[in-house]
């Protein structure tokens, strides 16, 4: 998967990888084998970054858009950003390199869906009078939290995916980013009242999709 993605960019585009970014990556070839990889080719170094993080961060990047197809345009994307600014990189009290990749692959994702869909398109005003003013039930929170270990990591993700984009990409900055409405509103350009709203519905509509799926596995068993 690396080769693939690395052949055509490695090639035409060096990169000059720190030592810590060596270290970072030592150790990561499926054989096993350990110690500093500095010294060796570029090349080298980016496919060992690409081939220990990108499950992850494609991950992250479907959690976003929803698909795999989109997904991996921001991966390559987002790959290719990590790529030209790991000279920038400095790691700092509890920040990791993980933690920087994925901040640039959020931002790229964030991109992508601004360049896809229009606001209005993007987010769901239909009722926004009703929560406008308010976050999720007490009572939503209370199920969602109950939902922890009664389905997989598999079936969560999915539901997550099939979640209308507006709904989707507030949820996913607000639970796993850990935005506040206020940064939520500034990323992507919309009134914290439409965050709020957003978020409330997201979690509207999971509770019901995951109660579709308890139900569904006990009519099963």
């Amino acid at each position: 998967m690396a080769s693939f993605f690395l052949n055509n960019l490695i090639t035409k585009q060096p990169f000059d990888f720190p030592v810590f970014i060596n270290k970072e990556v030592a150790g990561m070839s499926k054989d096993g084998r350990s110690g500093l990889i500095s010294g060796v080719d570029s090349y080298s170094s980016a496919a060992s970054l690409y081939d220990r993080y990108a499950p992850t961060l494609l991950g992250l990047c479907k959690r976003y858009c929803g698909n795999i197809a989109d997904a991996e345009d921001v991966l390559h994307d987002g790959f290719i950003k990590i790529l030209q600014n790991l000279g920038r990189f400095t790691p700092r009290g509890n920040g990791s390199l993980e933690g920087w990749m994925k901040r640039i692959m959020v931002n790229t994702a964030l991109n992508h869906i601004r360049s896809k869909v229009r606001e209005k398109n993007l987010f769901d005003h239909s009722t926004l009078h009703e929560v406008c003013n308010t976050d999720m039930s007490e009572e939503d929170d209370l199920f969602l939290k109950e939902m922890t270990g009664k389905i997989t990591r598999e079936e969560l993700m999915s539901i997550i995916c099939a979640l209308p984009p507006g709904y989707r990409t507030v949820f996913n900055l607000y639970v796993f980013e850990c935005y506040t409405h206020k940064e939520i509103a500034e990323a992507l350009g919309c009134s914290e009242n439409t965050s709020k709203s957003q978020l409330s519905k997201a979690r509207s509509l999971l509770r019901k999709q995951l109660n579709h799926v308890l139900n569904k596995t006990t009519v099963d068993q």
